[in-house]
C-alpha cells in the first residue's frame, strides 16, 4: 500500500521545489526557536529574522505561527508513511493496517506533545462548518488523506462497508482520534494506544451491547415478556 501525502519532489517544477525547500527552511527554523524557547514565546518576526527572510516572506508561507506546526507536522507523517510501508505491505486486512498505524499514531503524538494543544485550537477555529467547503491544505497534518486511503483500500478489498465515502469514513474517525488526543492532553496517565485501539473497536464494532439471545439461543426479553403478558 502506497499513500502520498504529498506530490513527489520529482514531479514538481522548479519554481514549486523552491517553494518547498523554503518552507521546510522556515518550519525547521521555527522548530529551532519552538524547542529551545517554547513555542509561545517565539514570534513570527523573531522567526523571519533567524530564517533571515523578510516578515512578508515568512507570512506569504505561513499566515499564521500554528501553520507552521501544521507543515511540520505532514512532512513528519509523510516520512513516517514511507517508513512504515514495507511493514504495512506485509499486514493482512484493514484492521491490521489501521492497528499498527495507530500505535504508530500514538508514538508520535507523545513525540509532539508540547505543540499539539496548539494545533488542535487552531484546528477547531478553521473548520469550515456548515459551509460545505473541505478543511484548506495548509492547515493539515495529513492524517485525513492517509486514512481516507486506508478506507478505500478497506472498501475495494471488501473488509469495510461500501455504503459509506472514504471520505466519510475518514472525516468521522479522524474527529474520533481527535477527541482521544485531547482527552489524553487533560489526562496524562491515559494510554493512548490503548483509547486509540478503543476508538478502531467502536468503528469497526459499534456501541451496542452483544444481544445474548444472539449468543445462548434464549428468545429476547422483549419477546418474553410479551409471552407472559398473553398467559395472564
Amino acid at each position: 500500500m502506497v499513500i502520498d501525502t504529498k506530490p513527489p519532489a520529482r514531479n514538481l517544477g522548479r519554481r514549486e521545489r523552491k517553494r518547498r525547500e523554503t518552507a521546510t527552511h522556515l518550519a525547521a527554523t521555527a522548530f529551532r526557536l519552538f524547542d529551545a524557547l517554547g513555542y509561545e514565546a517565539v514570534t513570527m518576526e523573531r522567526i523571519a529574522a533567524e530564517a533571515d527572510v523578510a516578515k512578508g516572506t515568512l507570512y506569504n508561507y505561513f499566515p499564521v505561527k500554528e501553520t507552521i506546526l501544521a507543515h511540520q507536522f505532514r512532512e513528519e507523517i509523510a516520512a513516517g508513511m514511507a517508513s512504515h510501508h514495507d511493514a504495512l505491505a506485509r499486514l493482512p486486512g484493514f484492521a491490521a493496517k489501521m492497528r499498527y498505524l495507530l500505535r504508530a499514531s500514538a508514538e508520535w503524538n507523545r513525540s509532539r506533545r508540547a505543540y499539539l494543544p496548539h494545533y488542535l485550537r487552531f484546528r477547531m477555529t478553521v473548520t469550515n462548518y456548515g459551509e460545505g467547503r473541505p478543511l484548506r491544505e495548509e492547515y493539515q497534518s495529513g492524517t485525513y488523506r492517509i486514512l481516507e486511503a486506508l478506507f478505500r483500500e478497506g472498501q475495494s478489498a471488501g473488509d469495510v462497508r461500501r455504503d459509506l465515502s472514504p471520505q466519510h469514513l475518514a472525516a468521522t474517525f479522524e474527529f474520533m482520534l481527535s477527541g482521544e488526543v485531547m482527552r489524553w492532553l487533560n489526562q496524562p496517565s491515559m494510554d493512548l494506544t490503548k483509547h486509540f485501539e478503543l476508538a478502531l473497536d467502536l468503528l469497526l464494532n459499534g456501541a451496542a451491547a452483544p444481544n445474548p439471545a444472539v449468543r445462548t439461543g434464549a428468545r429476547p426479553a422483549t419477546h418474553e415478556a410479551a409471552r407472559r403478558r398473553r398467559k395472564r
